[in-house]
């Protein structure tokens, strides 16, 4: 198996728990705060999609999408405390631009050389990232960082088990 096909295997299974997770959630549901100081799952499903754009233009920025205008913002740090549904998009939106970003992330790193994979990563990445390879590695698994709250705000929300 190749790097490649290693990297697009895991991103294979976070896509495949993120989108069960979100299969029998209605938008208002998005608006589910696992826990106290938590962010809500349509924060934390901008924050996926955002983040993932960001970490792909500081590696292949030939391959990056535009966001749209203040989506990036709506889901930034300043935000995560809004209960402010009208400020978010609904779960199809945001299944729709996930889907978007990680075909673009896929494609670049199919187009990805070798020589490109074992580049360093960006600086600021580098402690814990310290290759592009890394960087598609993070990119990858970073929805399944996310997955053990929106199991959790499941529960909260009396939805059955699904993994």
């Amino acid at each position: 198996m190749t790097n490649q096909a290693a990297i697009h295997s895991s991103a294979k299974l976070s896509d495949t728990v993120v989108n069960s997770y979100l299969s029998d959630l209605e938008d208002a549901e998005l608006m589910t705060r696992p826990g106290i100081g938590c962010n809500h799952l349509a924060w934390q499903l901008g924050h996926l999609i955002s983040s993932e754009v960001q970490l792909l233009e500081s590696i292949a920025p030939q391959n990056c999408l535009t966001l749209p205008e203040g989506f990036a913002a709506a889901h930034g740090k300043e935000t995560n405390g809004s209960d402010d549904a009208s400020a978010f998009l609904g779960k199809q939106a945001y299944l729709d631009l996930y889907a978007q970003v990680r075909d673009a992330t896929a494609n670049a790193l199919n187009a990805a050389t070798e020589a490109e994979l074992k580049a360093d990563a960006p600086e600021s990445f580098r402690g814990f990232c310290p290759t592009v390879l890394d960087m598609y590695v993070l990119i990858a698994a970073h929805p399944m960082m996310h997955a053990g709250q929106f199991a959790v705000a499941r529960r909260q929300l009396g939805k059955p088990v699904l993994m």
